[in-house]
């Protein structure tokens, strides 16, 4: 058993590389899934379409025609490879590729799903961590705006207190008129 485990284990960046953003949410696409299951992507599709009790809308979702179309801009694809995109694929969230367990029972596939949800929950990890970050940057600039607009004001006193003592010295330097006791 070891030894299937090591044969079906695929690089993250293979996994990663397969997950995109549509409709602002990380998704895959059956096709690639079916890839990553090493089953046809029409099997796969078949399998849904008799569970879709299983697979509400926040875990499943046929991407649009104009979705379809700006995915499929983004690759040149082949005769050979446009064979798979005639038809809008369906795009699983994490939720549903964890469903996709459910209905696709292969040793294959339940352990292809496991690599595919840590992978999951890893990016999201990191993209909470990554909000940590920015959230203190955040927090830094405001500071720096708040010590900026300090810095300024105490400029502004600063000059005040200039003009001041330049008036001062401005009087008592001034040319005096009238009445000078002792001449």
């Amino acid at each position: 058993m070891n030894e299937s485990i090591k044969r079906i284990a695929i690089p993250d960046e293979v996994v990663m590389n397969k997950i995109y953003v549509i409709r602002g949410v990380k998704v895959m696409l059956d096709r690639d899934l079916a890839e990553l299951y090493g089953v046809e992507t029409k099997y796969l599709k078949r399998q849904v379409k008799r569970n879709m009790v299983r697979f509400p809308e926040d875990f499943m979702f046929e991407l649009t025609g104009q979705e379809f179309q700006d995915w499929r801009s983004q690759f040149v694809t082949s005769n050979n490879d446009k064979k798979g995109l005639r038809y809008a694929p369906y795009a699983f969230t994490e939720d549903g590729v964890a469903q996709l367990s459910t209905v696709l029972n292969s040793e294959r596939a339940i352990k292809v799903n496991i690599q595919i949800i840590r992978l999951f929950s890893k990016m999201r990890r990191i993209a909470l961590t990554h909000s940590d970050i920015l959230q203190k940057l955040e927090e830094l600039k405001r500071n720096d705006i708040e010590q900026d607009k300090k810095i300024e004001l105490i400029f502004e006193y600063l000059n005040q207190f200039e003009k001041v003592k330049h008036e001062e010295l401005k009087f008592k330097n001034r040319t005096r008129i009238g009445f000078k006791p002792g001449q």
